[in-house]
């Protein structure tokens, strides 16, 4: 089967396409068109009620939650983390939950906070989700300096994608508050991480894909897609 990748650019979708392409899996794309808001109509909530991007469609039926896709894809083709019964799976799957539920989940309410407070408190919540946030990102970094086999090595897994993901958004969103707070290169084994995924072909497919440019984790800049918008 050809699976269909619900996507829209810069959206989680994106780590995701780069786990299929590093697999080598075929794959087509459905724009999810956010700027008519289609993530929330009655057609996208019948493949993903929470109206989230992404969502894949595979022989099985539709997965959503980025970390669930990412963990399925695993499991069923390898290549992507340490197998269900490697010594090292604990390690790697604690790790890859606590970017899939604490640093994912942050930003999404530090880019959208009207979703989760009066806008009167709106300030006070960004300024505990950055505060949050470094803690996250310099626990994170820790661990990818001390090199596992499933993090931060010459084989990228799924830990690796997902990274590059949340270690993009920070930098360029939302686009008109400060953002200084967040600079990649203090922590300098996930700025390696980054800069490593930009060798890889599967990278530079999703740059022609979604118009990322050519440092889309190291130093990225605002998205200029071919279809779709970010936002």
């Amino acid at each position: 089967m050809t699976y269909v990748l619900h996507y829209a650019p810069d959206n989680a979708s994106l780590i995701v396409r780069l786990a299929l392409d590093h697999l080598g899996l075929a794959y087509r794309t459905a724009l999810v068109d956010r700027a008519c808001a289609a993530q929330t109509k009655p057609a996208y909530r019948t493949l993903n009620p929470n109206g989230l991007i992404p969502v894949l469609e595979t022989p099985h039926g539709p997965l959503f939650e980025t970390g669930a896709i990412l963990l399925w894809l695993a499991d069923t083709y390898g290549g992507l983390g340490p197998a269900p019964d490697a010594p090292e799976r604990g390690d790697f799957l604690k790790w890859l939950f606590f970017v899939s539920n604490t640093i994912h989940p942050a930003l999404r309410m530090l880019f959208y906070p009207e979703k989760y407070i009066a806008a009167d408190h709106a300030d006070a919540l960004r300024h505990g989700l950055q505060q949050q946030l470094h803690t996250s990102f310099d626990t994170l970094n820790k661990v990818a300096a001390s090199q596992p086999q499933w993090l931060n090595a010459a084989q990228p897994t799924a830990l690796d994608f997902y990274i590059a993901g949340v270690a993009r958004w920070p930098a360029l969103y939302p686009d008109k508050q400060d953002r200084s707070w967040f600079t990649l290169s203090n922590y300098p084994a996930l700025h390696r991480l980054c800069a490593h995924l930009e060798t890889l072909p599967c990278t530079q497919a999703l740059q022609r894909a979604e118009g990322l440019g050519d440092t889309p984790f190291t130093a990225p800049s605002y998205p200029n897609p071919p279809e779709g918008s970010a936002t």
